[in-house]
């Protein structure tokens, strides 16, 4: 069988591995097919530090795997750069900056990095394994959140950006699936490898714009110079998607999508759906102002507005409840 450490072959009989020694696990399964590549690769570069336990997921530009630290005994998450884009020196850099970026950045709703390395055409970094997921699985499928969950995850994910945007670095990727929870539930912004300070370039070496088409405000779409108030668009577009179930605007490409960021309103979510409060609509549709000038001016400014619509919706729903309750009926003495 094949060690699940090095990746050597051992006969099924054999207590040890014959290359690293580890003790080899009990299997009545001698047809047991050779592990993959890919994290044999991994668990050679690097260094042993961290045991690979399995591939959790792939995007477009790197594969995500589960792991453990060694020394530590936590688990982590290791992000890999596919190996035709390590290649690449833009995509190189573009995941160094990543590490860079989120480096700098010490706050509770932010990611953190554990680890980072180049070695040939692997490059990977290392992250804090958060057990709850994304936002986006939580709203896959056209599933929305209630108001207040929406409203709790958007103030949180607000305040983080805004500790970012005070140390000049703009995300520029703002989207569900840059949205993950930890076991307490706390929403955490992650991959900030497009994130840019206000001299790093706008543009790739290409010319074209870089983000995720439904998340652009309108000054990315066109290529125009960042702050933090393009980031403060991006989580509009994501409380919208999060309170009704779909983005704000959608088209046949990327072109028309960014076209429509640029040229159109976007419907109010409580004309959508009825069932929205007023006062969520309206800090929604001011993040989503075509002009900068028109939305919330920090990211604290928007937690602020969050937060008063929570503190108004519980003071309302307590009320509610009071004026429901059934009165006890009287008890006739004597």
């Amino acid at each position: 069988m094949f060690c699940t450490d090095c990746g050597s072959w051992n006969r099924g009989e054999a207590a040890r591995c014959v290359r690293c020694g580890i003790i080899m696990p009990e299997s009545s399964d001698r047809r047991q097919s050779p592990p993959d590549p890919s994290v044999t690769a991994l668990r050679q570069v690097t260094g042993g530090r961290y045991t690979i336990m399995h591939r959790v997921g792939e995007g477009g530009m790197a594969s995500v795997y589960y792991a453990l630290h060694v020394v530590l005994d936590s688990p982590v998450v290791i992000k890999v750069l596919h190996p035709h884009l390590a290649r690449e020196h833009e995509m190189r850099e573009r995941f160094k900056r990543e590490a860079e970026s989120a480096a700098q950045l010490m706050h509770p709703h932010i990611c953190k990095i554990i680890d980072f390395g180049m070695v040939d055409d692997h490059v990977f970094l290392v992250m804090p394994y958060l057990a709850r997921g994304t936002l986006s699985d939580r709203i896959g499928g056209h599933r929305s959140l209630s108001p207040e969950t929406t409203a709790a995850v958007a103030a949180q994910v607000a305040t983080g950006l805004d500790y970012a945007h005070r140390r000049g670095l703009v995300h520029r990727d703002i989207k569900p699936d840059n949205i993950l929870f930890d076991e307490d539930e706390n929403a955490i912004v992650t991959d900030f490898g497009i994130a840019t300070g206000h001299f790093r370039s706008r543009m790739t070496g290409s010319g074209n714009v870089m983000g995720t088409p439904h998340y652009m405000s309108p000054e990315q779409a066109r290529g125009k110079l960042l702050d933090g108030r393009s980031d403060l668009y991006g989580l509009g577009v994501v409380m919208y998607e999060t309170l009704v179930g779909f983005p704000p605007f959608d088209g046949a490409d990327s072109y028309s999508i960014s076209y429509k960021h640029v040229t159109e309103t976007a419907v109010s979510p409580d004309v959508v759906d009825s069932r929205i409060p007023a006062q969520l609509a309206a800090i929604v549709m001011r993040c989503l102002e075509k002009n900068p000038a028109h939305r919330f001016e920090r990211g604290n400014d928007l937690a602020d507005a969050l937060i008063n619509f929570l503190s108004t919706a519980s003071a309302h729903n307590e009320f509610r409840m009071a004026r429901t309750a059934r009165p006890v009926p009287a008890v006739a003495v004597g």
